[in-house]
């Protein structure tokens, strides 16, 4: 039966649900039928004992760990007779396929043994010991031992770095920057399927070509610790030997790893449209915005990243930047009314103007006849603009007299309109990897880093 009351808490190891912080999940008792309670008890790994005991009213498993189809149809907090959980964090939260039970396979394999044994017996008892094994057998013994090898090189979730670091929302939030276990889940089961067959690049620029074609490499560490690796620079902003030495591997593999799973996720993300339609604009524009900025389509704005000093005169002079007096890197982000990232341009020199990165960013073939594009007084691009029919707005700073009411609550709102764009720059700016200079080692990888960024601070939900 489900239980709704605050105080219930997910039993099953590396689940931090509660009623208190997921109210909309249901929570289940343990069954009262023995044999469906040792079931529900394997199935979740863990043995009555000092450690754990089963108390009706207080012990619990909760709806994460259950299919759809174990639910009554209809419901969904009401389970099935015979339902069993199956979905947890050491399978990725996928239902295993149908095969045969242990039991089975137990019995399978027994029978087969036995069935070499006594061949081996008559083989032995005729002095005949070049007899070959029957056809077949020696392929069943090859697929059980293919078997047991695979079981081996599977690597337990529950025993991932990322299970230690990632075991509640708080700490997701701290090493991924994604809002909740839930998201994060949700984003992985989308990249998985592809990242599992991953070549790392030093091996890519040997294949060249042919890399696509390679063969999934042998790894040393778990595909998600992987991620948690690429998380740990990126979103943590840690170094590469204090990464090494909490992973136990090298420099050169951070190195790697951070680099392949940069250019990886670039690939991945890069092929979301996020330009969105001015229909699908409006939409999901604030109501507060709709009465004076309705064809509001873009909202621009330019961030720049600091650089670790080049060596040579010639690149120190172009990334100058004299805003930030040092070396930088430029970018421009476009943000819909609502704070969705819907246009991000590539990193320029830091010396780069404003007008000059809007016009070789590509945003303005994206615009259409009427829009409205919003950008403070540093944006001197109404020509630009004109040529495709779209129209500037800036926040008024002079004004002859004094602000009537009306053009008070406009400014106020063009305001506001301008504050979500430096939020939605905060965001991509909470990455701690642009806290300090980006390394020129990584100058290869800073703009494709940059790139990801800016697309996963949209999973991070409205402002």
């Amino acid at each position: 039966m489900a239980q709704s009351r605050r105080s219930c808490f997910c039993s099953v190891p590396h689940c931090s649900s509660g009623a208190r912080k997921q109210p909309y999940l249901s929570y289940h008792g343990f069954p009262t039928d023995p044999d469906q309670r040792k079931q529900w008890i394997q199935a979740i790994r863990r043995e009555e004992g000092p450690d754990f005991c089963i108390k009706r009213g207080s012990t619990y498993v909760c709806s994460r760990h259950f299919t759809l189809e174990d639910f009554v149809s209809g419901s969904t907090t009401r389970l099935k007779s015979g339902a069993v959980p199956s979905l947890f964090a050491w399978n990725n939260f996928t239902a295993p396929a149908t095969r045969e039970s242990a039991f089975e396979r137990d019995q399978k394999q027994e029978f087969v043994l036995s069935q070499k044994a006594s061949q081996a017996e008559d083989a032995t008892a005729d002095h005949d010991y070049a007899a070959h094994p029957p056809t077949g057998a020696l392929d069943e013994a090859l697929d059980y031992i293919k078997e047991l090898e695979n079981r081996l090189q599977k690597e337990d979730l529950s025993a991932t770095l990322f299970s230690r670091y990632c075991a509640s929302d708080d700490q997701i939030r701290f090493y991924t920057k994604f809002p909740s276990e839930r998201v994060f889940w949700i984003f992985w089961e989308s990249i998985e399927p592809s990242a599992s067959r991953l070549v790392y690049w030093t091996r890519a620029q040997e294949l060249g070509e042919e890399a696509c074609a390679e063969a999934s490499p042998d790894r040393s560490m778990p595909l998600i610790d992987e991620f948690l690796m690429y998380s740990f620079r990126v979103a943590v902003g840690m170094k590469e030997q204090l990464i090494a030495d909490m992973f136990q591997v090298s420099i050169d593999t951070v190195c790697r790893v951070t680099i392949t799973w940069a250019n990886y996720l670039f690939i991945m993300l890069s092929s979301i449209n996020l330009w969105i339609s001015r229909e699908k604009v409006k939409a999901s524009m604030p109501q507060r915005f709709l009465k004076f900025s309705p064809n509001v389509r873009v909202i621009l704005d330019c961030t720049e990243i600091v650089l670790e000093a080049p060596s040579f005169l010639t690149v120190q002079s172009e990334t100058f930047s004299a805003y930030k007096n040092h070396s930088t890197l430029k970018g421009l982000i476009g943000v819909a009314p609502c704070g969705l990232v819907t246009f991000i341009s590539a990193l320029y020199t830091g010396c780069i103007s404003d007008k000059d990165i809007t016009k070789i960013s590509g945003i303005l073939p994206l615009l259409e006849p009427a829009d409205e594009v919003m950008a403070d007084e540093g944006f001197l691009i109404q020509d630009l603009l004109h040529k495709v029919g779209a129209k500037l707005t800036t926040p008024p700073f002079r004004h002859p007299g004094q602000f009537s009411k009306k053009e008070t609550e406009e400014t106020q709102t063009i305001a506001r309109l301008q504050i979500i764009a430096e939020r939605a720059i905060a965001r991509v700016k909470r990455y701690h990897i642009w806290d300090s200079p980006v390394p020129l080692t990584l100058i290869g990888s800073v703009n494709q880093i940059w790139h990801n960024c800016c697309v996963l601070a949209n999973y991070q939900g409205p402002f």
